[in-house]
């Protein structure tokens, strides 16, 4: 039995998958809320950080991506020695983390999420990696998407979009500790999980740019578009951070003054 984050989406969908596929039983996995007590020898804050897979008949326990490999690897004979070897597992273990110890970040739980005995450890140098990764990948798009959007939009140097979105990292971060410091860091993280969807999102339109000849207008509604689609989920996410108004409004705020300034200085 495999105990999955009952709060996690992610964690849901793959281990679904894992029974979909048959690769576990129908009764093969279980949120670790309601089934921590399966089995005495859990470690059960480590089971909250790495997901933890049970052998029922002898009380064995594995955690975190040798749970994942020790299915895929009985699925699939073949990769069992890539599953093994060492380098491969080191580099899967850090990408695994970096992912697990912000998994309430890229998709937060419910408003009850947080109620459970056990809670993810928060890790900060995983957390800094997180926003590193979302910063670069999201001002890399827009950097890119930028050229779309001239003359509309005058483009800047290079570094511009880089800049943009680390800027907005240091200003929401000022003012959330002027009210809010201890979620400082779920925020951050909650905020470039908005920009890096955003940011996926003009992918498509992007795209489209390969295949068809369209104005700088539509690529600019597009981005509008987009840009409206992350106002509202930076709303849902504030509620749910339980924080109010005032980083929605900063927010909103910090990317309005940048667009006079990019249109009065182009």
């Amino acid at each position: 039995m495999i105990l999955f984050d009952g709060e996690c989406p992610m964690c849901r969908a793959y281990t679904q998958a894992f029974v979909k596929t048959g690769m576990l039983d129908a009764g093969g996995r279980a949120a670790y809320q309601t089934d921590m007590n399966v089995c005495p020898l859990i470690d059960k804050q480590r089971a909250v950080n790495e997901i933890a897979l049970v052998n029922l008949e002898n009380g064995e326990v594995t955690y975190g991506v040798a749970s994942i490999f020790k299915i895929l690897g009985n699925a699939w004979p073949l990769f069992a020695g890539l599953f093994s070897c060492n380098p491969f597992l080191w580099v899967m273990r850090k990408v695994y983390a970096f992912i697990s110890y912000n998994r309430r970040v890229i998709i937060p739980a419910s408003e009850s999420g947080n109620s459970y005995n056990y809670q993810p450890t928060f890790k900060l140098h995983y957390r800094i990696a997180y926003l590193l990764f979302t910063w670069f990948c999201t001002g890399c798009i827009l950097t890119v998407y930028v050229h779309l959007l001239t003359p509309a939009i005058p483009l800047g140097n290079a570094y511009r979009e880089y800049i943009i979105c680390g800027g907005q990292i240091i200003f929401q971060g000022i003012i959330i500790t002027t009210f809010a410091k201890t979620k400082l860091w779920e925020y951050l993280g909650n905020m470039m999980t908005i920009s890096f969807g955003g940011s996926l999102l003009l992918l498509l339109p992007l795209a489209l740019h390969r295949w068809f000849v369209l104005t700088p207008l539509f690529f600019s509604l597009a981005f509008m578009a987009v840009a409206g689609l992350m106002f509202l989920e930076h709303i849902r996410r504030t509620k749910l951070l339980k924080i109010g108004w005032t980083m929605t409004i900063t927010w909103a705020f910090y990317r309005a003054m940048l667009l006079v300034v990019i249109l009065l200085l182009g």
